[in-house]
């Protein structure tokens, strides 16, 4: 219910002239198999796929990719011309394209990252640092066998941290990436205090509502560069466009500010 991207593909679909619209389609679990095999008859293109299905996916679809299966979950489906279903996960392009767009020199080999939470979101985060050289990856989890279950499946550089010493995590750190949904509207905020962090690492937030998260703003307020999460739901839109429609449409400040105002009103 809180998904801004029926706001985002509609606007994409007016700004280059297509005929045709996004929805939102509410399915329980145990009807997402149907549903995904609905898509080709209803003359859909393709869709994205979000909580609780992104793991689930990977059993229906009839090709997944690489990225999709080292991350362990799908973000976008394509309807390929003969019906068949094709997974990706774009969340880690959306991830890192968010993070150049405001930090152009960011490299993920600058320093320890240290990365909150162990679902679907911190696996598509964890994938992309590891890809682009980041050398020492901390996860930290409520549950630490998931933040475990993270360091087998993507080896080095990943080690997993208990809960009660994630503030200890930070020393040192270059990198601070919130993947939960604390701080999302509704939910608490993220339970950790900045202190042993470096003001010089860079912070982030996956959770867009709000725009800025009681963790962003404290770590705005202490001198830490940050990044919301916003542009992550806007980048992952491209790859899906291109597989979509082959078109790669620009991420403009017009858009953000778009999206931007429907959650502002929130």
């Amino acid at each position: 219910m809180h998904s801004r991207s029926p706001m985002l593909h509609n606007y994409l679909m007016k700004q280059h002239g297509l005929v045709g619209t996004y929805v939102p389609l509410a399915i329980k679990p145990e009807n997402l198999a149907p549903a995904l095999r609905g898509l080709a008859p209803l003359g859909f293109s393709g869709c994205n796929i979000t909580i609780p299905h992104k793991e689930q996916a990977l059993t229906i679809a009839d090709h997944v990719d690489e990225v999709a299966r080292r991350i362990g979950a799908v973000s976008c489906v394509t309807v390929r011309p003969d019906g068949s279903l094709a997974a990706t996960n774009n969340d880690a392009f959306g991830f890192v394209q968010n993070i150049l767009q405001h930090q152009p020199a960011w490299r993920a080999d600058a320093g320890p990252a240290v990365v909150i939470g162990a679902g679907g979101g911190a696996r598509a985060v964890v994938y992309s640092l590891a890809e682009r050289g980041a050398r020492d990856i901390r996860v930290v989890n409520r549950t630490r066998p998931r933040a475990e279950a993270l360091v087998r499946e993507f080896g080095a550089p990943v080690q997993a941290a208990a809960w009660e010493d994630r503030h200890r995590a930070l020393e040192g750190a270059a990198l601070l990436v919130n993947t939960t949904s604390q701080g999302m509207v509704g939910q608490p905020p993220l339970d950790l205090v900045l202190d042993t962090l470096p003001t010089r690492a860079l912070v982030c937030d996956i959770v867009y509502v709000p725009v800025e998260t009681p963790l962003l703003a404290a770590a705005r307020r202490r001198g830490n560069r940050t990044v919301d999460g916003l542009g992550m739901l806007l980048h992952q839109a491209r790859p899906a466009w291109q597989a979509w429609f082959g078109i790669d449409p620009p991420i403009t400040p017009e858009l953000r500010a778009h999206v931007e105002a429907s959650i502002l009103c929130t």
